[in-house]
């Protein structure tokens, strides 16, 4: 083990839906929740708006703590510990469908299909978990 990869994500939801984030890693479809990695010297909160103003052009306000991993879970790409911090968020400006990038997109999706299997990584399957209990207990 060479370390630690911080993650710091930010959950998004309005009107019954939820912003979410596609992409290509090494070749793969990963479906995850917008935000990025910590850089040294950063808090966490800094890091999250960074990372949605670098991703989405958006600013936004940090609401509340809602889940950090709690378990061991190696790099699927480096040789490091993955650690990663999920806030809710809201922003003043609607977000629509947006494209970031060729191979990146960031759209809604209604939060009743919202699963463990709508996202592609070990902890954030765990999020989507613990988000579809919340949302989608009728």
């Amino acid at each position: 083990m060479e370390g630690f990869n911080i993650r710091v994500y930010g959950i998004w939801v309005q009107n019954g839906n939820i912003l979410v984030n596609e992409e290509l890693i090494r070749g793969n479809k990963v479906i995850k929740l917008p935000g990025g990695g910590l850089q040294l010297g950063e808090g966490t909160i800094d890091c999250l708006k960074r990372e949605w103003q670098e991703e989405l052009g958006l600013d936004i306000e940090v609401l509340e703590h809602f889940y950090t991993t709690d378990f061991y879970q190696p790099s699927a790409f480096d040789n490091s510990q993955v650690i990663s911090i999920y806030y809710f968020v809201s922003a003043q400006k609607p977000a629509l469908i947006v494209n970031t990038e060729a191979n990146e997109r960031t759209y809604w999706t209604d939060l009743k299909d919202i699963s463990a299997n709508t996202f592609t990584l070990p902890i954030d399957k765990i999020v989507g978990y613990m988000l579809a209990n919340i949302y989608n207990n009728t």
